[in-house]
């Protein structure tokens, strides 16, 4: 692959920056999440976590700590998954059409839109990681500067493997339908399951056994796992519960993304090998 991809990729962060509503509503929103639902279930939660008993010697963290992690993989889930839509606009207007007649390769037209989609996932993260920390979130509690800077840099590279993985999807889909309406409908059934079976927001122990088993392949589950690994530490306990990660645990969380993110390239790739525009 050569570098034509950087100039796809300066185009949908130009379009991007234009268009102030998009720009706004995709960095106010993180942000929205984070003072309404999670200052609002943090104080609920909390409250009754305060009458269980807690594990001796282990740190315990608090729901809106807890929660941030799963704010920031729901927030890229959902931005991702969106950013297919670039597609499927530019072939409804004919644009795409424009792109496949040139002689850039068609990988690079898809590296370029997926990069454009990781750069606006690390902005929406910085911007989470840091409000949350004004209104209490307690990521990197007791890490020193070296130590915050790997887990940051883990963290970015976790959100930017998550991110490519599900806009490859939404492309596939993008090009293959028709409709922004047929691609909503798309989408939004694949986010409800994707969401709702995952440890974003709540501890998966008490799902039943075909949720929890569900749970273990959800890419979202991998990403707040890899996260709060980086942010929470190794050993913590929150809403009763007592919660171990070990190197191992990460070590499935990259390869998981990794092999989710070399499947959907290679279903994208295969759908701009057969589209019809």
């Amino acid at each position: 692959m050569n570098f034509e991809f950087r100039a796809v990729y300066w185009r949908e962060m130009v379009k991007f920056f234009r268009f102030k509503s998009t720009l706004f509503s995709s960095l106010i929103q993180p942000v929205m999440w984070l003072a309404f639902f999670g200052l609002a279930m943090s104080k609920s939660f909390d409250k009754l976590t305060s009458l269980l008993p807690s594990t001796p010697g282990v740190p315990n963290v608090d729901y809106l700590t807890y929660m941030g992690a799963g704010i920031i993989a729901m927030d890229v889930l959902f931005s991702s998954l969106f950013g297919g839509t670039s597609l499927l606009f530019d072939k409804k207007y004919s644009l795409l059409k424009e792109t496949l007649a040139s002689p850039i390769p068609r990988i690079n037209i898809v590296m370029g839109i997926g990069l454009s989609s990781i750069t606006k996932a690390f902005i929406q993260t910085g911007i989470i990681i840091i409000f949350g920390k004004l209104i209490g979130m307690d990521f990197f509690k007791g890490y020193d500067i070296t130590q915050t800077l790997v887990s940051v840099v883990g963290i970015f590279l976790l959100v930017g493997i998550f991110t490519l993985g599900f806009f490859f999807l939404s492309g596939s889909i993008a090009i293959t339908v028709d409709q922004p309406e047929g691609m909503q409908s798309i989408l939004t059934l694949l986010s409800m399951p994707l969401f709702f079976i995952s440890n974003a927001l709540y501890p998966v122990d008490s799902f039943p056994e075909v949720l929890k088993f569900l749970s273990i392949f959800n890419p979202l589950t991998l990403l707040s796992n890899g996260i709060r690994y980086f942010a929470l530490g190794t050993n913590f306990s929150v809403m009763g519960g007592h919660y171990i990660y070990t190197t191992e645990d990460i070590a499935i969380s990259f390869m998981g993304l990794i092999f989710f993110a070399f499947i959907m390239l290679s279903i994208i790739l295969w759908r701009f090998d057969k589209v019809d525009i």
